[in-house]
């Protein structure tokens, strides 16, 4: 099953148009997301985290981090819960070492992942992974996948915008060719909000580019972003939070008004009841 769903996924990948691809992070929201006719769906890393309300990895704090062991709970959860092929959210593979992004590779396609994110944002040193050693790890990443005889969307995710570097268009890049040289069928510059800066990596780097929506000043547009060239398209934790921010709202309108106006958007027992019951 995790073959044939990995299969589909890179296919999506390989089609002249892109798609969107939203994220779930727990059972039920993966339901729902996959309940609105999409492709496949994402996981939230921040989603899963804050559901167990903890920090987005965090590893400063030994008593608040979300351990992979955790994480894989949830990813199996959602995995079981749909039928579409489903992308996980896999840090930055959990060590810095390329042995333990293997490891968390081979778990990943255990837990019967489509595919996954590994990231070269180095969360012990506050900044990029060496690139010598990003290169390294995706190419472990990539064996891993070859060794097993299975097939797995392998999207290096890149935080050169995120991380305050000189020039983060250029390393953004040069690095998503690289990790593409070394084996990844995707790449995830995580950060640009702007139309200028998307189409400029959209033409340079090689390979499938996936964009996420949901953050930043500018409000980005799927259609407009599929229009110039963007293959994937991803949420990250918008949904999880704004889910939260409707938590916090109902609150506040309860305790400051006594009223439940809230509640007039939320989907009716009958209705969750059914589609859970598939």
């Amino acid at each position: 099953m995790q073959i044939e769903k990995a299969k589909v996924f890179k296919a999506l990948h390989l089609a002249e148009q892109g798609f969107v691809m939203p994220n779930a992070w727990d059972a039920g929201s993966a339901v729902i997301l996959a309940d609105g006719g999409l492709p496949a769906i994402g996981t939230t890393s921040a989603g899963i985290a804050f559901s167990l309300g903890k920090p987005d990895f965090d590893i400063r704090d030994a008593g608040s981090v979300l351990t992979r062991e955790e994480m894989f709970q949830r990813l199996r959860q959602i995995v079981d819960a749909v039928s579409l092929p489903v992308n996980g959210d896999l840090e930055d593979g959990y060590g810095p070492d390329a042995q333990t992004v293997a490891e968390t590779i081979r778990l990943a396609m255990a837990a019967g992942l489509a595919g996954g994110n590994i990231e070269d944002n180095n969360p012990r040193a506050e900044g990029l992974y060496d690139e010598g050693l990003a290169v390294e790890r995706i190419r472990a990443a990539k064996t891993t996948i070859e060794a097993s005889g299975g097939a797995f969307v392998l999207n290096a995710k890149i935080d050169a915008f995120l991380v305050g570097v000189p020039d983060p268009l250029a390393t953004a890049i040069r690095r998503a060719n690289l990790f593409l040289e070394a084996g990844a069928d995707s790449v995830y510059p995580c950060g640009p909000n702007d139309l200028d800066t998307i189409r400029t990596l959209v033409s340079e780097i090689n390979g499938p580019v996936n964009i996420v929506i949901g953050w930043g000043p500018v409000p980005l547009s799927v259609p407009v972003l599929l229009d110039i060239g963007v293959k994937r398209i991803s949420l990250g934790g918008s949904i999880a939070r704004s889910a939260l921010g409707l938590v916090r709202r109902s609150v506040r309108e309860l305790c400051d008004q006594g009223t439940i106006n809230f509640a007039a958007d939320q989907i009716g027992q009958q209705e969750l009841n059914a589609l859970f019951s598939r």
